[in-house]
């Protein structure tokens, strides 16, 4: 697994000299809290039927198999197991 980016914070003096320069750009622009609550909220919509967060322990090979396909793994192993269900269900 490769190594995560060491995080490097700025010191107060370049944070000063950040914000120095932020405040002096004239495309700035700080709304107002009227303003910041009327935003709408971006991203992805919230989904009707949304994922289920848990944790769950497979068999290295079975992880790596479907890991070998490139991204969307898990989603993958969701239709897999899906397709399972219609197969075997009780």
């Amino acid at each position: 697994m490769p190594k995560k980016p060491k995080v490097y914070m700025p010191t107060e003096a370049e944070d000063q000299e950040i914000n120095r320069g932020i405040a002096a750009d004239p495309d700035t622009y700080v709304p107002s809290d009227e303003a910041f609550a009327r935003m709408k909220r971006r991203g992805r919509p919230r989904s009707d039927a949304p994922k289920v967060q848990l944790t769950v322990r497979y068999d290295r090979d079975v992880v790596d198999a479907f890991k070998a396909e490139g991204p969307g793994w898990q989603s993958r192993m969701n239709d897999a197991l899906r397709d399972w269900l219609k197969e075997h269900r009780a």
